[in-house]
């Protein structure tokens, strides 16, 4: 049950109360540095620890605490689903920008794995299924067959699925979602993890390598000439900013420009509850629903309870004054899901949607870098705004650049070559293992054609010729481990990444690999 009441509960997050991180000193003197970092949340930490690794002197001036303002009131779901229905993105920008999106969210959830492992961040990330269902109520879910409602979703679902296969994501409709019992699509390889946790560990990754944070150093001045940020009374000189504050602060730029853009945002309070369940109680997974204002929830798991982190009740800020009975809703919805849940927590955070549903990430003015927006995806989106700003400072091409730049040039395109103009970049050395494969069955594969399909967890390179016999290769490139893909007009494997090709038996044609690719018969 519900218990306490809402007005009885401490406000403040799970995450901040069960993961302290270490302090950092004040800024107290001037310095340099090749970029400062005004903010310590999952953009400006992971921005400054990717410029970090890359050589670059990173200064990171926090006002408060690091990962303790919005990126510690997070519910913490990591995944390429927006919060923007991906039919209706298509219907807006063209199948293209939207499967860039939900690439882009796809390749912020592999980045966090691969900081995750690489560093042996201990924050209990994990890849789960994701859920999108049909609405709930307080009410237990009635049974779909005999819903009109249900039968209505069942329809919408099935093709938002089918038209997220087509775009090379794996999701499949799904009749009766586990836990709330409604129709659904579900989505593979999503993510969680305890944020705090994970930005702790990047935190220390950061100062390993040489980077400083300073908190209670909040940006109080900005200087175009020298380039400098003045906090504390103190001035760090540098030849880039990024701003990483959620809502940006002016920075260098004018308060007329600043204050138009700002006439972009529209700023939602979004609110959280959470409470301990019986293990294994509810499937460790991401859930969301189609209800208006959308709710959602996921597991954080402990040695001898699941706790349940549930939200939603979302309007626009400071438009509710009794915000207690947003908090009582989503007690009185919880209890309804999982029966016997003992309340523990509750929160809110705030989310910043665009006219769009895109985040505005990249230049504002000159060496001047913000990003805002996340649209209820701060975790991924935020990831993705420090890959792109950090791609900037470093004079690499990034393949959302244009399409989530704050003027929104590639929108305007009447052909943006998405895929083929960015094949090298390095996320597609990595995107292939979490994309959908063609087929799961052989017997898909035609005679003198070739597919991609999944045997035991792998993807392999099947080819069937004129006599009906099947020859089977891994469909890893041997140069730099991307998977290929079949050529139809050809008749050879291609790999899209640097162009090496094979024939059907795994034979290299042309390199830049060297090895044919392996037999998978074993």
């Amino acid at each position: 049950m519900a218990t306490p009441s809402a007005h009885t509960l401490d406000t403040s997050p799970y995450w901040v109360n069960s993961a302290p991180l270490p302090l950092f000193p004040k800024l107290d003197r001037d310095a340099g540095a090749d970029v400062v970092v005004v903010g310590g949340g999952i953009t400006g930490l992971t921005a400054a620890y990717l410029l970090a690794k890359e050589g670059k002197s990173v200064v990171v001036l926090e006002r408060r605490r690091c990962a303790q303002v919005d990126s510690g009131h997070t519910s913490a779901h990591l995944t390429m689903v927006t919060d923007t229905r991906l039919s209706e993105l298509v219907k807006r920008l063209g199948r293209t920008h939207a499967q860039a999106v939900w690439d882009a969210g796809l390749a912020a959830i592999a980045e966090i794995d691969v900081i995750v492992r690489e560093r042996q961040i201990a924050c209990g990330f994990e890849w789960v299924d994701g859920y999108l269902h049909g609405a709930l109520t307080d009410a237990p879910a009635a049974d779909p067959a005999a819903n009109p409602a249900a039968n209505e979703d069942a329809e919408s679902f099935s093709h938002e699925a089918a038209l997220a296969t087509e775009l090379g994501f794996d999701a499949e409709f799904v009749a009766s979602v586990p836990l709330v019992g409604r129709p659904g699509i579900r989505f593979e390889a999503q993510a969680r993890f305890h944020p705090r946790q994970y930005l702790a560990g990047l935190a220390a990754a950061f100062v390993a390598l040489g980077g400083r944070i300073h908190e209670h150093s909040g940006a109080e001045e900005f200087s175009a000439d020298p380039l400098s940020v003045t906090a504390n009374g103190c001035t760090v000189d540098c030849d880039d900013i990024i701003i990483a504050t959620h809502n940006p602060v002016v920075g260098v730029g004018s308060t007329a420009s600043a204050g138009l853009f700002q006439t972009k945002l529209a700023l939602y309070t979004s609110y959280v509850v959470a409470g301990r369940a019986a293990k294994g109680q509810v499937p460790d997974a991401l859930f969301w629903d189609t209800h208006d204002p959308y709710h959602y929830l996921r597991v954080e798991p402990h040695r001898d309870h699941d706790l349940v982190i549930f939200g939603g009740e979302d309007h626009k800020t400071g438009q509710v004054t009794d915000t207690s009975a947003c908090y009582e809703r989503l007690e009185r919805t919880l209890s309804a899901v999982v029966p016997g849940i003992v309340i523990t927590h509750h929160w809110s955070g705030q989310v910043i949607e665009t006219p769009d549903g895109l985040p505005f990430v990249g230049q504002i003015t000159d060496h001047q870098y913000a990003a805002t927006g996340f649209s209820g995806n701060g975790l991924t989106f935020g990831t993705v705004a420090a890959m792109m700003m950090s791609d900037a400072i470093l004079a690499r091409a990034n393949p959302w650049a244009e399409l989530l730049a704050p003027d929104r040039k590639a929108l305007g395109r009447g052909l943006w070559e998405y895929i083929k103009e960015n094949a090298d970049y390095p996320y597609y050395l990595i995107r292939d293992r979490f994309a959908g494969t063609e087929s799961r069955s052989l017997r898909s594969v035609k005679r003198g054609e070739g597919r991609i399909i999944e045997r035991d967890g792998t993807k392999v390179a099947a080819y069937r010729d004129a006599s009906g016999a099947t020859i089977l290769r891994s469909a890893t490139c041997t140069h730099m481990g991307c998977v290929v893909g079949w050529n139809t007009a050809e008749r050879t494997w291609d790999c899209p990444c640097h162009g090496s090709r094979f024939k059907p038996n795994g034979d290299v044609i042309s390199g830049p690999a060297e090895s044919p690719l392996p037999d998978a018969t074993s």
